[in-house]
């Protein structure tokens, strides 16, 4: 098996060894272009293949706050990108309440387009009483998310290699590879800074996994079976 194959099965185990009388709610937490969306995928595969339990996907970036309603801070500032980009009462009210202690178990998983521009009609699924929640975003383990978390990820990269994965992703959708990398040198990486720094996300997860080598992830457990 391959060192990201012999990764995903240590991560599965993981999630597996997480028990909680409502569903299990993990999240993968790190910045822009961590590799965050690939791993919650192929860590949704592989515990697809080992158990027979509901496997819940939901993209954080399904809900920020519309552009409009960004207005705490200068819309294109780090700031705002930190701190009102994302509509944390309705990450925590539509998806993450629900699935724990006490929910009802009626999630939604989108409020959204990841541009900010609302749904006209958001749907409600229910969660089977042990299934998984795999969500993938950035600033997870801020003050308003982090106690509904049953298991922190946090994919960790280096700035510099996010301004280079980022700049290459982002130059399909912005006019050129030249503004993208403008956007995450004044705008991304200085508001993921912030959280870096006030947060100390690496500290908080429970487990760290270094994506700076794709193919070769190295984890780190901090506590692989927390407590309730």
């Amino acid at each position: 098996m391959s060192r990201r194959t012999d990764a995903l099965t240590e991560l599965a185990d993981a999630v597996l060894a997480v028990e909680r009388p409502h569903p299990v709610r993990v999240a993968i937490d790190g910045c822009s272009a961590a590799g965050k969306t690939t791993l919650a995928d192929e860590l949704a595969d592989t515990l697809r293949a080992r158990t027979g339990r509901e496997i819940i996907r939901a993209g954080i970036d399904y809900f920020k706050r519309a552009p409009e309603l960004r207005t705490a801070y200068p819309i294109e500032s780090p700031e705002s990108y930190y701190l009102d980009t994302w509509d944390h009462d309705a990450i925590r009210e539509r998806l993450l309440m629900p699935l724990g202690p006490g929910g009802d178990r009626r999630y939604t998983t989108a409020i959204g387009e990841p541009n900010g521009r609302p749904l006209s009609e958001s749907s409600v699924h229910t969660a089977d009483p042990d299934a998984v929640l795999l969500a993938d975003g950035a600033f997870l383990q801020v003050p308003a998310l982090i106690e509904h978390w049953d298991l922190r990820i946090y994919a960790h990269v280096s700035f510099d290699e996010v301004l280079r994965r980022g700049t290459a992703r982002d130059q399909a959708w912005m006019p050129s590879a030249a503004a993208a990398e403008e956007r995450y040198r004044t705008r991304y990486i200085p508001g993921e800074r912030m959280y870096v720094d006030q947060i100390q996300p690496r500290s908080q997860a429970q487990i760290v996994v270094d994506n700076e080598d794709f193919a070769h992830p190295t984890i780190t457990y901090r506590l692989a079976n927390p407590d309730p």
